[in-house]
């Protein structure tokens, strides 16, 4: 990541955009931390901005009970919102023990093809501690209501959006694309990782 704004300028940015937002609770009553992938500035942010955003703003707020975290992958580019895989580990390493205890789930929203092959290959060196093991693919958003409470938590319009396509074009879930844009009734068979996102089309 590179910056060329100040620190403070890059603090703001960041909580001006709400990339991290802790809002709501789920089913199972657990606060909720959502993050927006889409809007992360990955290019303006330095690792260290970061690390010290979450230590200040966001750790405190969710206290030393249970929590999970829904991250929404829809629109992220990998040219501007991805961090590195560097960075993404010293930002784990950087997360206090006992958040880490407390993180029970993480409901991943609108996998690609490609973060789930990322994952696959990196997940396991990245996040040690059993935290791969929390991670759940959620290909649709009917899903992610089945664990978390609808009216708690903001789902911005894009993500909606991006779901519709998905509905109506299941191969955008492997990153291809159909001859035919509106194909009703085909089959989006995603990976195994988790029971959320098998999809079953009557």
């Amino acid at each position: 990541m590179s910056s060329q704004i100040s620190e403070s300028e890059q603090e703001q940015l960041i909580e001006k955009l709400e990339v991290f937002k802790i809002k709501g609770k789920d089913k199972r009553g657990r606060k909720i931390l959502r993050i927006v992938g889409k809007f992360f500035p990955a290019r303006m942010v330095s690792v260290e901005v970061l690390k010290k955003f979450l230590e200040e703003k966001i750790f405190p707020r969710l206290g030393k009970k249970p929590f999970s975290v829904v991250y929404l992958h829809s629109g992220v580019q990998r040219s501007e919102n991805f961090p590195g895989i560097s960075a993404l580990r010293a930002i784990y390493d950087a997360i206090p023990i006992g958040v880490r205890e407390n993180l029970e789930a993480v409901y991943f929203v609108h996998p690609g093809l490609q973060s789930r092959l990322f994952l696959a290959t990196f997940g396991r060196f990245l996040f040690s501690g059993g935290l791969y093991g929390k991670l759940r693919y959620v290909s649709r958003l009917d899903y992610l209501w089945e664990h978390v409470r609808r009216n708690e938590i903001e789902i911005p319009e894009f993500v909606y959006d991006h779901d519709d396509d998905l509905e109506h074009r299941p191969m955008m879930d492997y990153g291809l694309e159909s001859d035919h844009p509106r194909v009703y009734g085909a089959p989006a068979v995603d990976s195994p990782v988790s029971m959320y996102s098998m999809r079953c089309i009557s």
